[in-house]
Formats: C-alpha cells, sequence, structure tokens
C-alpha cells in the first residue's frame, strides 16, 4: 500500500515529546523522517526514562516517539557540520525545530534565512510559549504548561488541590497540531508553490485542548469550574450521573443519562436531591452520593446486565492488564512490534490511523545515534 506522505523528506531538529511526536505521526503516514541529532549524546530524550526503562542503552520513552525514523549526527556548532545540513535543508519538504526563539537565528537556520535556500520548505517550529512576549525565552515543559494552562484544575475532586493529567497531554496535542499544520502547509504548498511557516506552542496547544470548558468560563461571567466535593465526579462542568462509581467488586463509569431511567433501573431513590431538570447539576454531589450507595451493593458485571440492555452509556473501569485481554483491544490489532535485531522486539501501539482499509504498521525501530550518516551523505551527495 502506497502512505499519504511518500515521497516527503522531513528533517526534525527536533528532542524530547512534542516535535518527536509529530515526525512519528508524519513517518506513520509515510513521510521520510530524518532525525538531526548532537554527536554522541543525540536528543536528550534517549536519556529520559519512564519508570526507568531502557532498550540498548536509550529509554524506552524515546523507542515510542522515535521510531520509523533515520538518524543524522551533525553538531550546529561546527561550521562544516551546518553547511552539510544547509545542502540536505535544500532537498528538504518540511523543516521541524523545537528550540527555544533565538538560537535557529544564531546559527543561521531561522525561517527567513532557510527560504534562501530552499524557497519551497515547510518550516514548522515548536515553543513553549509561544515566539514573542514576555515568556518566549522560558523553556516548554508538560507539567509547568498544564499548571498555568488552568488543566490542572480540571480532575479530581475539590478538595484533592490541582489534579495534573497522568500523561504528557500538552506535548503530544502539541504534536497533533504541529501535524496538522504541516499537512495543511503541504497542500497550501501544492497549490501556490512557495514555503510555508507554521508555528504552534505547548501553551496554545494545552488552551485549545481544554476548549469547550475555557469557552464555557468566557461566557459565563467569570465563574471558575467547579469540581464536586464527591469522588469520582468527572467532569467540572457537567451534571449527575456523569462519573465513576464504587461498585461491589470494582468502578462502573456512567456518561450523559437520564436520571429517573437510571434511578428506577438499579432501585435507587433520587426524589429529595432530583426535583426538576436543573437540580441534576445543582445538586449534582447528593445525586451522585445516592447513585454510589446504590452501586456498591452489586458488581459491575450485574450492573451492566441492567443497564447496558436500557441503553444507558457505561462502562467498566479497567486496568492495562484487563483492557488489552478484552476482545475488542484484540480485534483493533493496536499492538505492533518493533524489531531491534538480533531477535529482540519491543512491543508498542501503531498508528490509530487506517488509510483505504489498511492499517499502519511500521516494524523499524528507534535508530541509533547518526545511523544513517554513511548513507545520507552519499545519497544526498552532501561529501
Amino acid at each position: 500500500m502506497k502512505r499519504p506522505l511518500e515521497g516527503i523528506l522531513v528533517l526534525e531538529f527536533c528532542q524530547f515529546l512534542a516535535g518527536p511526536s509529530a515526525g512519528l505521526k508524519l513517518a506513520d503516514l509515510g513521510a521520510r523522517v530524518i532525525k538531526i541529532e548532537r554527536p554522541v549524546k543525540g536528543d536528550a530524550c534517549r536519556q529520559l526514562a519512564i519508570k526507568n526503562l531502557f532498550v540498548e542503552g536509550d529509554s524506552l520513552l524515546f523507542h515510542t516517539i522515535n521510531r520509523n525514523k533515520e538518524s543524522y549526527a551533525a553538531d550546529l556548532k561546527n561550521p562544516e557540520d551546518l553547511d552539510l545540513l544547509r545542502k540536505l535543508i535544500g532537498k528538504a519538504d518540511v523543516m521541524t525545530h523545537n528550540f527555544r526563539p533565538g538560537v535557529m537565528e544564531k546559527i543561521g537556520l531561522d525561517y527567513v534565512s532557510v527560504q534562501h535556500i530552499n524557497p519551497k520548505i515547510i518550516y514548522a517550529a515548536v515553543t513553549g510559549y509561544g515566539t514573542a512576549g514576555p515568556w518566549a525565552a522560558k523553556p516548554g515543559q508538560d507539567l509547568l504548561v498544564q499548571s498555568v494552562s488552568g488543566l490542572t484544575q480540571l480532575s479530581g475532586s475539590r478538595d484533592e488541590g490541582p489534579v495534573p493529567f497522568g500523561l504528557s497531554v500538552t506535548d503530544i496535542m502539541c504534536g497533533n497540531h504541529l501535524t496538522q499544520g504541516i499537512i495543511a502547509a503541504l497542500i497550501k504548498r501544492a497549490k501556490t508553490n512557495k514555503s510555508v511557516l507554521i508555528e504552534v506552542s505547548l501553551l496554545e496547544s494545552a488552551l485549545d485542548v481544554q476548549f469547550e470548558v475555557l469557552t464555557t468560563y468566557l461566557n459565563d461571567g467569570g465563574q471558575l469550574p467547579q469540581r464536586s466535593a464527591v469522588k469520582g465526579s468527572a467532569h467540572a462542568y457537567l451534571s449527575a450521573p456523569y462519573g465513576t462509581y464504587q461498585t461491589k467488586d470494582g468502578y462502573l463509569a456512567l456518561a450523559m443519562g437520564d436520571l429517573n431511567k437510571i434511578s428506577q433501573l438499579i432501585g435507587c431513590d433520587i426524589s429529595a436531591a432530583y426535583t426538576s431538570a436543573a437540580a441534576s447539576f445543582e445538586n449534582r454531589d447528593a445525586l451522585l452520593l445516592l447513585l454510589g450507595k446504590t452501586f456498591k451493593t452489586n458488581t459491575n458485571a450485574h450492573w451492566l446486565s441492567v443497564l447496558e440492555p436500557a441503553d444507558v452509556w457505561c462502562a467498566a473501569v479497567l486496568s492495562y492488564k484487563e483492557a488489552v485481554e478484552m476482545e475488542v483491544f484484540k480485534n483493533q490489532e493496536i499492538r505492533q512490534q518493533l524489531d531491534l535485531g538480533n531477535g529482540r522486539t519491543i512491543a508498542t501501539t501503531r498508528a490509530p490511523i487506517r488509510v483505504d482499509g489498511h492499517k499502519l504498521y511500521a516494524a523499524k525501530a528507534a535508530p541509533k545515534i547518526g545511523a544513517d550518516n554513511e548513507r545520507i551523505n552519499k545519497e544526498f551527495d552532501l561529501k
């Protein structure tokens, strides 16, 4: 199967998560992604580990977002290496970087300078807080951006204080936005035959992912979101029954639903708290407590057998161990193996996009630092 971005050459001057995650998505869609790294040390993410897990000297985290790429080692402070990179840029379709504002200008690889090298380049830059303004020089880091964007005030219960999202959500969303911008720029370039500048920031991505609740705040007289005092409430702005409930042997999640219907099905008297339609939000805590008391009296399987046939939106709350054993997980065939050579593999996930009915698998593992220098030099006549 021919992938949509086959024939597109991407040079990735990025490290850590946001920029490289965009490179991963482009590579899965067929682009050739060459990662430009420092000699010897490479991308700093090679030593940034989750749970201290390393594979052949590089962090497992690095492998998850740098599979299916090539590596070209070059010292950006070395004039000779910069000359080689300029030649490579002249042949590229896309160039990405996540250096702080001013760094690329200093070495002569800013957008204006690169346009002189390649007038058709898609130049895509990631920053923490934009290229101008009072925070332009601040380093962008996921937890810090979550904290200043309001995101940590949306999860958990009222008395828990700030609750950060349990993964690098601003990095991942920023990578998604960078990918969207690059693909849009490629379409524009196909029409105009001219270069395009794409800029994204972690802060803007963090705010964009909150667009529903932030819009509510902006149009609600400046009223801050009020998390429920009841543990398990899943959304600061949504009414009961939205949330998770402890059962006799686990937890059950309920989405939006008809409270009268649900209470009748499970045998819970909510009449004292549910006095009008508006009470589903105004008396949310009381309703969550009443429902929760009833759900504790029986098992997940029991409640699912009662609610699902009645078309109530609900699901068991599962661990990874339980989720990956479910038939629906196996049916999606989301798992793939990366080939490290010598019979060694890494289990990871594939791209979630299907093209013409085909799932996008790619067994190529993350490259060693500079693994492709010799071949790239020869192919592009750089030396």
